[in-house]
Protein backbone atom coordinates (compact mmCIF):
# COMPACT_ATOMS: atom_id res chain seq x y z
CA UNK A 1 0.00 0.00 0.00
CA UNK A 2 1.10 3.17 -0.60
CA UNK A 3 -0.09 6.96 -0.19
CA UNK A 4 0.19 9.82 -3.06
CA UNK A 5 -1.60 13.21 -4.04
CA UNK A 6 -2.95 14.03 -7.06
CA UNK A 7 -0.01 14.45 -9.38
CA UNK A 8 -0.62 17.85 -11.50
CA UNK A 9 -2.03 20.11 -8.18
CA UNK A 10 0.57 21.70 -7.64
CA UNK A 11 1.17 25.33 -9.23
CA UNK A 12 5.20 26.58 -9.29
CA UNK A 13 5.28 28.11 -5.66
CA UNK A 14 3.93 24.54 -4.48
CA UNK A 15 0.78 25.98 -3.29
CA UNK A 16 -2.16 23.32 -4.12
CA UNK A 17 -4.58 24.41 -7.10
CA UNK A 18 -8.25 23.38 -7.11
CA UNK A 19 -9.05 20.07 -8.27
CA UNK A 20 -10.50 18.60 -11.66
CA UNK A 21 -12.31 15.66 -13.06
CA UNK A 22 -10.19 14.88 -15.66
CA UNK A 23 -6.81 15.02 -14.77
CA UNK A 24 -4.00 13.11 -18.01
CA UNK A 25 -0.80 14.17 -15.45
CA UNK A 26 -2.18 12.33 -12.74
CA UNK A 27 -3.59 9.76 -14.70
CA UNK A 28 -0.02 8.48 -15.68
CA UNK A 29 1.22 8.52 -12.73
CA UNK A 30 -1.42 6.60 -11.41
CA UNK A 31 -1.65 4.07 -14.55
CA UNK A 32 2.26 3.90 -13.87
CA UNK A 33 1.81 2.91 -10.50
CA UNK A 34 -0.63 0.28 -10.84
CA UNK A 35 0.74 -1.44 -13.38
CA UNK A 36 4.05 -1.69 -10.73
CA UNK A 37 1.52 -2.82 -7.92
CA UNK A 38 -0.27 -5.30 -10.53
CA UNK A 39 3.13 -6.71 -11.31
CA UNK A 40 4.18 -7.66 -7.97
CA UNK A 41 2.72 -10.51 -5.66
CA UNK A 42 -0.61 -9.51 -4.03
CA UNK A 43 -1.08 -6.53 -5.92
CA UNK A 44 -1.15 -3.19 -4.02
CA UNK A 45 -3.68 -0.29 -3.33
CA UNK A 46 -3.04 3.33 -3.20
CA UNK A 47 -4.58 6.29 -1.42
CA UNK A 48 -5.04 9.22 -3.22
CA UNK A 49 -5.32 12.35 -1.63
CA UNK A 50 -2.52 12.55 0.69
CA UNK A 51 0.66 14.72 0.50
CA UNK A 52 4.21 13.03 1.35
CA UNK A 53 4.14 14.94 4.27
CA UNK A 54 0.45 13.39 5.10
CA UNK A 55 -1.75 16.24 4.97
CA UNK A 56 -5.33 15.25 3.35
CA UNK A 57 -5.56 17.59 0.34
CA UNK A 58 -8.07 15.53 -1.32
CA UNK A 59 -9.16 14.92 -4.87
CA UNK A 60 -11.94 15.86 -7.43
CA UNK A 61 -11.03 12.78 -10.20
CA UNK A 62 -13.62 11.50 -11.34
CA UNK A 63 -13.96 7.91 -10.50
CA UNK A 64 -15.27 5.94 -13.90
CA UNK A 65 -12.93 8.54 -15.98
CA UNK A 66 -9.76 7.61 -14.14
CA UNK A 67 -10.91 3.83 -14.02
CA UNK A 68 -11.13 3.90 -17.70
CA UNK A 69 -8.01 5.90 -18.37
CA UNK A 70 -5.79 3.88 -16.44
CA UNK A 71 -6.83 1.07 -18.13
CA UNK A 72 -6.13 2.12 -21.73
CA UNK A 73 -2.83 3.73 -20.44
CA UNK A 74 -2.04 0.14 -19.29
CA UNK A 75 -2.23 -1.45 -22.75
CA UNK A 76 -6.04 -2.57 -20.92
CA UNK A 77 -4.24 -5.13 -18.69
CA UNK A 78 -4.98 -3.33 -15.61
CA UNK A 79 -8.85 -2.04 -14.81
CA UNK A 80 -8.36 -1.09 -10.99
CA UNK A 81 -11.26 -1.21 -8.44
CA UNK A 82 -12.01 2.72 -6.80
CA UNK A 83 -13.36 3.64 -4.42
CA UNK A 84 -14.41 6.90 -2.64
CA UNK A 85 -14.61 7.79 0.78
CA UNK A 86 -14.53 10.96 3.19
CA UNK A 87 -12.30 11.83 6.12
CA UNK A 88 -12.56 14.99 7.88
CA UNK A 89 -14.70 15.92 5.47
CA UNK A 90 -11.59 15.63 2.76
CA UNK A 91 -12.66 13.20 -0.28
CA UNK A 92 -10.35 10.35 -0.88
CA UNK A 93 -9.86 7.77 -3.73
CA UNK A 94 -8.49 4.24 -2.84
CA UNK A 95 -7.22 2.66 -6.14
CA UNK A 96 -6.26 -1.31 -5.68
CA UNK A 97 -5.64 -4.23 -8.26
CA UNK A 98 -5.10 -7.57 -7.93
CA UNK A 99 -2.15 -9.59 -8.97
CA UNK A 100 -2.04 -9.61 -12.96
CA UNK A 101 -1.80 -13.11 -14.60
CA UNK A 102 0.51 -11.67 -17.39
CA UNK A 103 3.58 -9.07 -16.86
CA UNK A 104 1.99 -5.14 -17.32
CA UNK A 105 4.47 -3.05 -19.27
CA UNK A 106 3.81 0.85 -19.00
CA UNK A 107 5.99 2.87 -21.21
CA UNK A 108 7.48 -0.72 -22.29
CA UNK A 109 8.55 -1.15 -19.55
CA UNK A 110 8.04 -4.14 -17.04
CA UNK A 111 8.11 -2.75 -13.29
CA UNK A 112 7.35 -3.85 -9.77
CA UNK A 113 7.55 -3.46 -5.76
CA UNK A 114 10.74 -3.57 -4.12
CA UNK A 115 10.20 -2.34 -0.90
CA UNK A 116 9.21 1.41 -1.23
CA UNK A 117 9.95 1.33 -5.09
CA UNK A 118 8.99 0.38 -8.59
CA UNK A 119 12.63 -1.16 -9.60
CA UNK A 120 12.38 -2.25 -13.61
CA UNK A 121 12.72 -6.08 -14.42
CA UNK A 122 12.53 -8.34 -17.16
CA UNK A 123 10.20 -10.66 -18.66
CA UNK A 124 12.37 -13.70 -17.94
CA UNK A 125 12.21 -12.44 -13.94
CA UNK A 126 8.55 -12.05 -13.87
CA UNK A 127 7.75 -15.32 -15.51
CA UNK A 128 9.90 -16.92 -13.24
CA UNK A 129 8.57 -15.19 -9.95
CA UNK A 130 5.08 -15.85 -11.24
CA UNK A 131 5.69 -19.32 -11.73
CA UNK A 132 7.10 -19.66 -7.89
CA UNK A 133 4.06 -18.34 -6.80
CA UNK A 134 1.45 -20.79 -8.36
CA UNK A 135 3.06 -23.43 -7.08
CA UNK A 136 5.59 -24.60 -10.60
CA UNK A 137 8.71 -25.98 -9.61
CA UNK A 138 11.06 -26.18 -12.95
CA UNK A 139 13.34 -28.30 -11.09
CA UNK A 140 11.30 -30.95 -10.85
CA UNK A 141 10.48 -31.05 -14.64
CA UNK A 142 11.46 -33.34 -17.18
CA UNK A 143 14.84 -32.26 -18.58
CA UNK A 144 15.69 -33.93 -22.02
CA UNK A 145 18.13 -36.17 -20.43
CA UNK A 146 18.35 -39.79 -18.95
CA UNK A 147 20.32 -41.37 -16.48
CA UNK A 148 23.05 -42.25 -19.81
CA UNK A 149 23.88 -38.82 -19.95
CA UNK A 150 24.75 -38.19 -15.91
CA UNK A 151 28.46 -37.64 -16.06
CA UNK A 152 30.54 -40.60 -13.65
CA UNK A 153 32.96 -37.83 -12.68
CA UNK A 154 29.71 -35.57 -10.77
CA UNK A 155 28.65 -38.80 -8.99
CA UNK A 156 31.92 -39.77 -7.29
CA UNK A 157 31.97 -36.18 -6.23
CA UNK A 158 28.07 -36.52 -4.88
CA UNK A 159 29.17 -40.35 -3.16
CA UNK A 160 32.10 -38.24 -1.32
CA UNK A 161 30.11 -35.69 -0.56
CA UNK A 162 27.58 -37.87 0.65
CA UNK A 163 30.41 -39.88 2.91
CA UNK A 164 31.47 -36.90 4.61
CA UNK A 165 27.80 -35.98 5.68
CA UNK A 166 27.63 -35.35 9.53
CA UNK A 167 24.35 -36.76 10.38
CA UNK A 168 23.04 -38.09 13.80
CA UNK A 169 20.89 -40.75 14.47
CA UNK A 170 18.49 -43.09 12.72
CA UNK A 171 19.41 -40.99 9.03
CA UNK A 172 22.70 -41.98 9.57
CA UNK A 173 22.72 -44.75 8.63
CA UNK A 174 20.37 -43.86 5.69
CA UNK A 175 23.18 -41.25 4.38
CA UNK A 176 25.96 -43.69 4.47
CA UNK A 177 23.43 -46.84 2.46
CA UNK A 178 22.43 -43.88 0.14
CA UNK A 179 26.55 -43.48 -0.59
CA UNK A 180 26.33 -46.91 -2.02
CA UNK A 181 23.09 -47.02 -3.84
CA UNK A 182 23.27 -47.89 -7.15
CA UNK A 183 22.66 -45.29 -10.16
CA UNK A 184 19.39 -45.44 -10.95
CA UNK A 185 18.40 -46.32 -7.10
CA UNK A 186 20.26 -43.09 -5.87
CA UNK A 187 18.52 -40.66 -8.85
CA UNK A 188 15.49 -41.95 -7.62
CA UNK A 189 15.87 -41.68 -3.93
CA UNK A 190 17.32 -37.62 -4.90
CA UNK A 191 14.08 -37.70 -6.40
CA UNK A 192 16.24 -36.34 -9.67
CA UNK A 193 14.49 -38.97 -12.28
CA UNK A 194 10.75 -39.56 -12.73
CA UNK A 195 8.53 -42.63 -13.77
CA UNK A 196 9.46 -42.80 -17.03
CA UNK A 197 13.42 -42.84 -16.10
CA UNK A 198 14.11 -39.04 -17.53
CA UNK A 199 16.07 -36.91 -15.23
CA UNK A 200 14.25 -33.62 -14.21
CA UNK A 201 15.81 -30.19 -14.78
CA UNK A 202 17.50 -30.73 -11.08
CA UNK A 203 19.10 -33.96 -11.83
CA UNK A 204 20.11 -32.56 -15.17
CA UNK A 205 21.59 -29.49 -13.51
CA UNK A 206 23.67 -31.36 -10.78
CA UNK A 207 24.81 -34.71 -12.94
CA UNK A 208 24.80 -33.53 -16.59
CA UNK A 209 25.75 -29.60 -17.65
CA UNK A 210 24.25 -26.51 -16.20
CA UNK A 211 22.68 -24.20 -19.16
CA UNK A 212 26.02 -21.88 -19.88
CA UNK A 213 28.30 -21.56 -17.16
CA UNK A 214 27.21 -22.11 -13.65
CA UNK A 215 29.75 -20.52 -11.75
CA UNK A 216 32.12 -17.91 -12.52
CA UNK A 217 35.11 -17.76 -9.52
CA UNK A 218 37.91 -14.98 -9.92
CA UNK A 219 40.37 -14.88 -7.58
CA UNK A 220 42.61 -11.68 -6.35
CA UNK A 221 45.19 -10.99 -4.14
CA UNK A 222 44.17 -7.53 -3.69
CA UNK A 223 41.51 -5.27 -5.07
CA UNK A 224 42.17 -4.11 -8.33
CA UNK A 225 44.89 -7.02 -9.15
CA UNK A 226 45.05 -9.93 -11.83
CA UNK A 227 43.39 -12.70 -11.24
CA UNK A 228 45.58 -15.16 -10.12
CA UNK A 229 42.47 -18.08 -10.53
CA UNK A 230 39.86 -18.13 -12.59
CA UNK A 231 37.32 -21.43 -12.86
CA UNK A 232 34.31 -21.75 -15.21
CA UNK A 233 32.60 -24.35 -16.84
CA UNK A 234 29.38 -25.63 -18.11
CA UNK A 235 30.04 -29.12 -16.01
CA UNK A 236 27.79 -30.44 -13.99
CA UNK A 237 26.45 -28.35 -11.04
CA UNK A 238 27.74 -30.77 -8.40
CA UNK A 239 31.75 -30.57 -9.90
CA UNK A 240 31.37 -26.46 -10.21
CA UNK A 241 30.57 -26.61 -6.83
CA UNK A 242 33.14 -28.60 -5.81
CA UNK A 243 35.99 -26.88 -7.57
CA UNK A 244 34.99 -23.39 -6.26
CA UNK A 245 35.05 -24.94 -2.92
CA UNK A 246 38.17 -26.21 -2.54
CA UNK A 247 39.76 -23.29 -4.81
CA UNK A 248 38.64 -21.11 -2.34
CA UNK A 249 39.79 -23.29 0.80
CA UNK A 250 43.21 -23.83 -0.95
CA UNK A 251 43.82 -19.57 -1.09
CA UNK A 252 41.92 -19.36 2.13
CA UNK A 253 44.43 -18.48 4.65
CA UNK A 254 45.47 -20.23 7.82
CA UNK A 255 45.76 -17.87 11.07
CA UNK A 256 47.20 -18.82 14.17
CA UNK A 257 45.23 -17.71 17.24
CA UNK A 258 47.44 -17.63 20.62
CA UNK A 259 45.15 -18.91 23.14
CA UNK A 260 45.06 -19.93 26.87
CA UNK A 261 47.64 -18.58 29.53
CA UNK A 262 50.08 -16.84 28.43
CA UNK A 263 49.12 -17.72 24.98
CA UNK A 264 51.26 -21.08 24.47
CA UNK A 265 48.23 -22.58 22.33
CA UNK A 266 47.59 -22.12 18.96
CA UNK A 267 44.47 -22.31 17.33
CA UNK A 268 44.54 -22.77 13.66
CA UNK A 269 41.82 -20.74 12.29
CA UNK A 270 40.79 -20.05 8.45
CA UNK A 271 40.03 -16.20 7.81
CA UNK A 272 37.35 -17.12 5.77
CA UNK A 273 35.32 -19.44 8.12
CA UNK A 274 34.93 -22.78 5.51
CA UNK A 275 31.14 -23.01 6.88
CA UNK A 276 29.94 -19.91 5.91
CA UNK A 277 31.99 -19.78 2.52
CA UNK A 278 30.27 -23.33 1.68
CA UNK A 279 26.62 -22.09 2.85
CA UNK A 280 27.45 -18.81 0.83
CA UNK A 281 28.38 -20.80 -2.74
CA UNK A 282 25.24 -23.15 -2.13
CA UNK A 283 22.78 -21.13 -1.25
CA UNK A 284 23.86 -18.96 -4.60
CA UNK A 285 23.37 -21.77 -7.01
CA UNK A 286 20.01 -23.12 -5.21
CA UNK A 287 18.16 -20.09 -5.18
CA UNK A 288 20.08 -18.54 -7.90
CA UNK A 289 17.44 -17.75 -11.04
CA UNK A 290 18.80 -20.81 -14.03
CA UNK A 291 16.51 -19.14 -16.62
CA UNK A 292 18.94 -16.54 -16.09
CA UNK A 293 21.83 -17.15 -18.69
CA UNK A 294 24.27 -15.07 -16.17
CA UNK A 295 26.50 -16.81 -14.02
CA UNK A 296 26.92 -16.88 -10.20
CA UNK A 297 29.94 -14.43 -9.75
CA UNK A 298 32.76 -15.31 -7.22
CA UNK A 299 34.91 -12.88 -6.43
CA UNK A 300 37.69 -13.62 -3.73
CA UNK A 301 40.07 -11.05 -3.33
CA UNK A 302 42.37 -11.22 -0.33
CA UNK A 303 40.40 -12.11 2.51
CA UNK A 304 37.28 -10.95 1.38
CA UNK A 305 34.67 -12.93 -0.64
CA UNK A 306 32.20 -11.70 -2.97
CA UNK A 307 28.79 -14.21 -4.11
CA UNK A 308 26.33 -12.10 -6.54
CA UNK A 309 23.68 -14.44 -7.83
CA UNK A 310 21.13 -13.86 -10.31
CA UNK A 311 17.45 -13.52 -9.62
CA UNK A 312 16.27 -11.15 -6.54
CA UNK A 313 14.81 -12.38 -3.23
CA UNK A 314 11.46 -14.08 -4.08
CA UNK A 315 8.05 -15.26 -1.73
CA UNK A 316 8.15 -11.97 0.75
CA UNK A 317 12.38 -12.57 1.95
CA UNK A 318 14.33 -9.47 1.74
CA UNK A 319 17.63 -8.48 3.30
CA UNK A 320 15.69 -7.16 6.68
CA UNK A 321 14.39 -10.72 7.30
CA UNK A 322 16.23 -13.54 5.61
CA UNK A 323 17.49 -14.93 8.74
CA UNK A 324 13.89 -15.16 9.97
CA UNK A 325 11.87 -15.73 6.90
CA UNK A 326 10.48 -19.06 6.69
CA UNK A 327 12.13 -20.63 3.81
CA UNK A 328 11.06 -20.28 0.13
CA UNK A 329 13.26 -22.09 -1.67
CA UNK A 330 12.97 -20.98 -5.79
CA UNK A 331 13.35 -24.49 -6.71
CA UNK A 332 12.42 -27.00 -4.25
CA UNK A 333 13.22 -30.13 -5.79
CA UNK A 334 16.89 -28.72 -6.49
CA UNK A 335 17.33 -27.64 -2.54
CA UNK A 336 16.26 -30.73 -1.48
CA UNK A 337 18.35 -32.69 -3.43
CA UNK A 338 21.29 -30.71 -2.53
CA UNK A 339 20.18 -31.22 1.48
CA UNK A 340 20.80 -34.77 1.18
CA UNK A 341 23.71 -34.51 -0.59
CA UNK A 342 25.09 -32.84 2.49
CA UNK A 343 25.80 -29.56 0.43
CA UNK A 344 22.71 -27.20 1.50
CA UNK A 345 20.15 -26.72 4.32
CA UNK A 346 16.69 -28.20 3.88
CA UNK A 347 15.02 -26.88 6.29
CA UNK A 348 16.57 -23.25 6.20
CA UNK A 349 18.57 -21.15 3.77
CA UNK A 350 22.08 -21.58 5.63
CA UNK A 351 22.40 -18.19 6.40
CA UNK A 352 21.57 -18.48 9.86
CA UNK A 353 24.88 -20.88 9.49
CA UNK A 354 26.66 -17.72 7.75
CA UNK A 355 25.99 -15.56 10.60
CA UNK A 356 27.11 -17.55 13.30
CA UNK A 357 29.75 -18.92 11.46
CA UNK A 358 31.36 -15.48 10.98
CA UNK A 359 30.35 -13.96 14.34
CA UNK A 360 31.99 -16.84 15.78
CA UNK A 361 35.44 -15.71 15.14
CA UNK A 362 34.95 -12.29 16.15
CA UNK A 363 34.53 -11.25 11.97
CA UNK A 364 31.97 -9.07 10.87
CA UNK A 365 28.53 -10.42 10.06
CA UNK A 366 27.68 -11.54 6.16
CA UNK A 367 26.32 -8.37 4.11
CA UNK A 368 23.36 -9.97 2.28
CA UNK A 369 21.61 -7.08 -0.31
CA UNK A 370 19.62 -7.19 -3.92
CA UNK A 371 21.40 -5.13 -6.37
CA UNK A 372 20.27 -3.67 -9.54
CA UNK A 373 19.59 -7.22 -11.87
CA UNK A 374 18.40 -7.87 -9.64
CA UNK A 375 21.05 -9.80 -8.08
CA UNK A 376 21.49 -11.35 -4.47
CA UNK A 377 24.90 -10.27 -3.28
CA UNK A 378 26.40 -11.91 0.05
CA UNK A 379 29.80 -10.23 0.90
CA UNK A 380 31.77 -12.22 3.71
CA UNK A 381 34.63 -10.06 5.34
CA UNK A 382 37.46 -12.35 6.17
CA UNK A 383 40.38 -11.96 8.42
CA UNK A 384 42.06 -12.70 11.74
CA UNK A 385 40.06 -14.05 13.93
CA UNK A 386 39.32 -12.21 16.95
CA UNK A 387 41.49 -14.17 19.98
CA UNK A 388 39.27 -12.60 22.90
CA UNK A 389 36.00 -13.62 21.22
CA UNK A 390 37.23 -16.87 20.64
CA UNK A 391 38.11 -17.37 24.13
CA UNK A 392 35.46 -15.46 25.33
CA UNK A 393 32.95 -17.81 23.94
CA UNK A 394 34.59 -20.94 24.71
CA UNK A 395 34.44 -20.07 29.04
CA UNK A 396 30.46 -19.26 28.13
CA UNK A 397 27.66 -21.38 30.40
CA UNK A 398 26.01 -23.40 29.48
CA UNK A 399 28.51 -24.19 26.43
CA UNK A 400 24.96 -25.15 24.42
CA UNK A 401 23.95 -21.19 24.39
CA UNK A 402 27.43 -19.92 23.57
CA UNK A 403 26.92 -21.25 19.75
CA UNK A 404 23.06 -20.17 19.71
CA UNK A 405 23.13 -17.73 16.38
CA UNK A 406 21.13 -15.12 18.26
CA UNK A 407 23.23 -14.67 21.33
CA UNK A 408 26.05 -14.35 18.69
CA UNK A 409 23.96 -11.94 17.36
CA UNK A 410 23.24 -10.08 21.18
CA UNK A 411 26.71 -10.06 21.97
CA UNK A 412 27.76 -8.69 18.64
CA UNK A 413 25.07 -6.11 19.36
CA UNK A 414 26.48 -5.52 22.71
CA UNK A 415 29.91 -5.09 21.65
CA UNK A 416 29.68 -2.03 18.58
CA UNK A 417 27.00 0.03 20.65
CA UNK A 418 27.87 -1.02 24.36
CA UNK A 419 24.37 -1.51 26.09
CA UNK A 420 21.37 -3.45 24.17
CA UNK A 421 17.58 -3.43 24.94
CA UNK A 422 14.63 -5.25 23.06
CA UNK A 423 13.72 -1.98 20.57
CA UNK A 424 16.73 -1.91 19.47
CA UNK A 425 18.18 -5.71 19.12
CA UNK A 426 14.52 -6.48 17.27
CA UNK A 427 16.33 -5.37 14.00
CA UNK A 428 19.18 -6.91 14.34
CA UNK A 429 17.76 -10.29 15.13
CA UNK A 430 14.99 -9.50 12.33
CA UNK A 431 12.48 -10.31 14.96
CA UNK A 432 9.69 -8.20 16.42
CA UNK A 433 10.24 -6.36 19.46
CA UNK A 434 7.55 -8.43 21.42
CA UNK A 435 9.83 -11.66 20.45
CA UNK A 436 12.62 -10.23 22.55
CA UNK A 437 11.98 -10.40 26.01
CA UNK A 438 12.97 -14.32 25.64
CA UNK A 439 16.08 -13.78 24.30
CA UNK A 440 16.66 -11.55 26.31
CA UNK A 441 15.74 -13.83 29.22
CA UNK A 442 18.24 -16.43 27.78
CA UNK A 443 21.38 -13.55 27.67
CA UNK A 444 20.58 -13.18 31.17
CA UNK A 445 21.58 -17.06 31.53
CA UNK A 446 25.05 -16.74 30.62
CA UNK A 447 27.97 -16.93 32.83
CA UNK A 448 31.73 -16.58 32.53
CA UNK A 449 33.84 -18.04 35.71
CA UNK A 450 30.03 -18.09 37.54
CA UNK A 451 29.40 -14.24 37.11
CA UNK A 452 26.60 -13.19 34.89
CA UNK A 453 27.91 -11.71 31.34
CA UNK A 454 25.57 -8.82 31.05
CA UNK A 455 23.55 -6.90 34.17
CA UNK A 456 21.09 -3.93 33.94
CA UNK A 457 21.88 -0.44 33.09
CA UNK A 458 21.78 1.97 35.93
CA UNK A 459 19.62 4.73 36.40
CA UNK A 460 16.54 3.66 33.78
CA UNK A 461 13.00 4.73 35.44
CA UNK A 462 10.82 1.51 36.51
CA UNK A 463 8.62 2.57 33.75
CA UNK A 464 10.67 2.02 30.91
CA UNK A 465 11.92 -1.01 29.28
CA UNK A 466 14.54 -2.80 30.41
CA UNK A 467 18.25 -2.60 28.95
CA UNK A 468 21.43 -4.63 29.68
CA UNK A 469 25.22 -3.52 29.24
CA UNK A 470 28.03 -5.85 29.70
CA UNK A 471 29.30 -6.91 33.23
CA UNK A 472 32.55 -5.73 34.11
CA UNK A 473 34.22 -9.67 34.06
CA UNK A 474 32.64 -9.70 30.61
CA UNK A 475 34.47 -6.30 29.83
CA UNK A 476 37.80 -7.32 31.11
CA UNK A 477 37.78 -10.73 28.77
CA UNK A 478 36.68 -7.91 25.25
CA UNK A 479 38.88 -5.69 26.63
CA UNK A 480 40.80 -4.95 23.12
CA UNK A 481 37.27 -5.36 21.35
CA UNK A 482 35.68 -2.80 23.15
CA UNK A 483 38.38 -0.51 22.86
CA UNK A 484 36.14 1.73 20.22
CA UNK A 485 33.69 2.49 22.98
CA UNK A 486 36.28 4.27 24.95
CA UNK A 487 37.16 8.08 25.67
CA UNK A 488 35.22 11.42 24.82
CA UNK A 489 34.42 10.67 21.31
CA UNK A 490 32.73 7.60 21.76
CA UNK A 491 31.27 8.34 25.24
CA UNK A 492 29.43 11.31 23.22
CA UNK A 493 28.26 8.98 20.45
CA UNK A 494 26.55 6.28 23.47
CA UNK A 495 25.11 9.29 25.03
CA UNK A 496 23.36 10.50 21.53
CA UNK A 497 22.41 7.05 20.78
CA UNK A 498 20.94 6.45 24.42
CA UNK A 499 19.09 9.39 24.08
CA UNK A 500 17.22 8.73 20.83
CA UNK A 501 16.96 5.54 21.29
CA UNK A 502 15.22 5.68 24.62
CA UNK A 503 13.89 9.40 24.17
CA UNK A 504 16.00 10.36 27.44
CA UNK A 505 19.29 9.77 29.34
CA UNK A 506 20.74 10.82 32.67
CA UNK A 507 23.94 10.93 34.02
CA UNK A 508 23.58 8.11 35.94
CA UNK A 509 22.81 5.76 33.26
CA UNK A 510 25.81 7.28 31.05
CA UNK A 511 27.73 6.84 33.75
CA UNK A 512 27.21 3.04 34.22
CA UNK A 513 27.48 2.45 30.42
CA UNK A 514 30.71 4.45 30.22
CA UNK A 515 32.05 3.18 33.19
CA UNK A 516 32.59 6.96 34.03
CA UNK A 517 32.17 8.92 37.48
CA UNK A 518 28.49 10.60 37.17
CA UNK A 519 30.05 14.31 37.46
CA UNK A 520 31.98 13.12 34.55
CA UNK A 521 29.03 12.08 32.99
CA UNK A 522 27.05 15.10 33.78
CA UNK A 523 29.57 17.41 31.94
CA UNK A 524 29.65 15.51 28.56
CA UNK A 525 25.56 15.89 28.90
CA UNK A 526 25.53 19.35 29.35
CA UNK A 527 28.32 19.96 26.66
CA UNK A 528 25.46 18.08 24.33
CA UNK A 529 22.96 20.13 25.49
CA UNK A 530 24.99 23.22 24.92
CA UNK A 531 25.63 22.24 21.45
CA UNK A 532 21.85 21.70 20.95
CA UNK A 533 21.96 17.87 20.59
CA UNK A 534 20.22 17.65 23.96
CA UNK A 535 17.33 19.27 25.86
CA UNK A 536 16.92 19.25 29.55
CA UNK A 537 14.14 18.14 31.36
CA UNK A 538 13.94 20.98 33.34
CA UNK A 539 15.60 24.75 34.26
CA UNK A 540 17.35 23.87 37.31
CA UNK A 541 19.11 21.54 35.31
CA UNK A 542 19.76 19.14 38.34
CA UNK A 543 17.45 17.00 41.37
CA UNK A 544 15.63 14.13 41.44
CA UNK A 545 14.85 12.78 38.19
CA UNK A 546 16.79 15.12 36.09
CA UNK A 547 17.92 14.08 32.44
CA UNK A 548 18.05 15.11 29.13
CA UNK A 549 16.09 14.40 25.36
CA UNK A 550 17.50 14.68 22.48
CA UNK A 551 16.08 17.64 20.22
CA UNK A 552 14.57 15.31 17.08
CA UNK A 553 12.52 13.31 20.39
CA UNK A 554 9.17 14.60 21.15
CA UNK A 555 9.93 13.80 24.74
Amino acid sequence: MDVKEEAGRRDQTGAVEPGIHQNEAAAAHLAEEMACFANTEGGGAIILGISNRGRRIGTNLSVEWLRHRIFELTGRMVTPSIREFEMDGVRLLVLSTAEALEPVRYDGRIKWRVSDNCVEIDALTWHTSSMHRRGVDWSAQPSGHGLEDIRPSAIKIARRYLGEAQTVGSRHAHVVKLAEAGLEDLMRRLNLVDVEGRLTNAGALLFVTTPAVGVDYVRRDHAGGGSVRRIESADPLVSQVDEVIRAIDGFNRVSHVPTGPGGVVHLRRRTLPMPAVREAIVNSVVHRDWHSPDPTLVEHIDDMLIVSSPGGFIGGITAENIITHPPKPRYRSLAGAMATLGLGEREGIGVDRMVGAMLASGLSRPVIVEVKGPYVRVTLFGGDPDRETIEFLGSIEPPALAGDVEILMLLDVLCRSGWVDGPTAAPALQRRTSEMDDRLDRLLRLRLDGNPIVVPVKGIPSSASRAYRLSAVAQGRLADRLAPLSGREAHRDIALQWARARARVSSTELADLTGVHTSTAGRTLKALSEEGLLIPSSDKKAGRGFHYAPTDSPA
